[in-house]
C-alpha cells in the first residue's frame, strides 16, 4: 500500500502524527510552515526540525514532490507547461501563465476526465482516477518553489486543467481549503476559480456551502441540440437544469458567475447561438469568457476568426450580457489540457 504523502495530511492529521511520535505541539506548525510557506522539496531541508524526527517523517509520511516527465515553454516565454508522472504511472498537466503582474496556474484535479467533451484532449482520453488532495496541492507548490527565487509568487489558480473538479468534489474542495489556509499557503479564496461542465447537484452543494471561490460553468452551447453534440453530460443535465442551478448559486451567494464558451468556427459562433445565449443569460448576474478554440488532434473544429468573435460578442451586448475574449496562451506548445500528455504517451507506444 502506497504511503500517504505529507501533502495529503491536514494540519490536524499532521499534529496527530507528530503527537503519536511523542513530539511537542509546536513541531506541527514548524513542519507546516516548511511545507506551505517555504515550499521545501525534501524533509531533510527542514533545518529547525531535529534530524531524528526528519528521519521518522521520511519513513512514516514522506514528502512527495511531483516528478517531471516533460515540460515545454512557449516561444514568447509567457507560458510553461509541465507534465508530471504520478507513482502509479498516470500523468497530469499543470500550466503556468504570466500576465503582467499575475502568475496564474491552471491545475488538474483528475488523471483524465469522465465528461467526454469532444473538443477537449483530456475528454478524448477518458477517465483514469481522481487526484488526491496532496496531488492537487503539490502542483501549486511545485511552481511556488520555482517562482520564489526571483521574488515571484502564485497569484491566481484556475481549476481548469485535466478533469472535472466537481466530480472529485471532496478532494478538490479540501485542496482549496489547504491553499487558502491563513497559516499555510494563504492564497485568497477569490483568487481560485473552480470550473465545471455543469454537474447540477454539485453546483447546488457548492452554493449551499457559501464558498468564496468563484465558479465558472463551461457552457459552450445555448441549445440542447448543439450542446449534446459537444458535451455528453448535457444529456444527463440539460441546459435548463444547469441554468436553474446557476440561478440558485447566484441567489444563495450573491456572487457573479462566469460562463466559459470555446468558440468553434461555424459551429457555436453563429448569430443564432449568440442570440440564444443572450436570451438565456439576460438578467442573470454573470459574465461570459469567450475563448477561441484550442485545436486538438482528436477534433476537427477550428477556432473562430476575429470577425466572428467580434460579431458574437456584439450580439451578446445587445442582450445586456457582458463578455471578454480571453487572451490565448501557449498555442505553440499546445497548452490545452491533455495535449502534452497525449504526445508523450503516444511517443512511448
Amino acid at each position: 500500500m502506497q504511503q500517504q504523502s505529507l501533502y495529503d495530511l491536514s494540519f490536524d492529521e499532521l499534529s496527530q502524527l507528530l503527537a503519536d511520535m511523542g513530539e511537542p505541539k509546536f513541531r506541527a506548525q514548524q513542519v507546516w510552515e516548511w511545507l506551505y510557506q517555504k515550499y521545501v522539496p525534501d524533509v531533510a531541508a527542514m533545518a529547525n526540525v531535529p534530524k531524528g524526527l526528519r528521519e521518522k517523517l521520511t519513513t512514516a509520511s514522506p514528502l512527495a514532490p511531483l516528478p517531471i516527465a516533460s515540460e515545454q515553454i512557449s516561444s514568447d516565454g509567457f507560458t510553461k507547461k509541465v507534465l508530471f508522472q504520478l507513482p502509479d504511472g498516470q500523468f497530469i498537466e499543470t500550466v503556468l501563465m504570466r500576465y503582467d503582474k499575475r502568475r496564474t496556474l491552471c491545475i488538474s484535479t483528475q488523471a483524465g476526465c469522465a465528461m467526454g467533451c469532444v473538443f477537449c484532449a483530456t475528454g478524448q482520453m477518458g477517465f483514469f482516477r481522481h487526484l488526491s488532495v496532496g496531488e492537487i496541492v503539490a502542483q501549486v507548490l511545485h511552481f511556488a518553489r520555482e517562482l520564489a527565487p526571483t521574488g515571484e509568487h502564485v497569484t491566481n489558480i484556475v481549476m481548469m486543467g485535466m478533469g472535472e473538479p466537481l466530480h472529485n468534489y471532496t478532494n478538490t474542495m479540501t485542496a482549496v481549503d489547504r491553499l487558502t489556509d491563513p497559516t499555510g499557503f494563504n492564497l485568497g479564496a477569490r483568487k481560485i476559480t473552480i470550473s465545471t461542465v455543469g454537474l447540477v447537484p454539485a453546483i447546488r452543494r457548492y452554493a449551499d456551502e457559501q464558498r468564496q471561490t468563484p465558479l465558472a460553468v463551461s457552457l459552450h452551447a445555448a441549445t440542447d441540440e448543439e450542446r449534446d453534440k459537444l458535451i455528453p453530460v448535457n444529456r444527463r443535465w440539460p441546459i435548463a437544469e444547469v441554468l436553474d442551478a446557476c440561478r440558485y448559486y447566484v441567489e444563495k451567494t450573491g456572487r457573479r458567475l462566469t460562463f466559459e464558451w470555446a468558440l468553434i468556427a461555424h459551429e457555436n459562433d453563429t448569430r443564432e447561438q449568440a442570440q440564444a445565449l443572450g436570451k438565456l443569460l439576460h438578467g442573470l448576474l454573470c459574465h461570459v469568457n469567450l475563448i477561441p478554440l484550442n485545436p486538438t488532434a482528436g477534433y476537427g473544429g477550428q477556432p473562430s476568426s476575429r470577425e466572428r468573435v467580434a460579431a458574437f460578442q456584439a450580439e451578446l451586448a445587445r442582450y445586456g450580457v457582458s463578455s471578454t475574449v480571453r487572451v490565448r496562451r501557449g498555442i505553440d506548445i499546445q497548452a490545452g489540457c491533455g495535449q502534452l500528455r497525449d504526445r508523450v504517451v503516444s511517443s512511448e507506444q
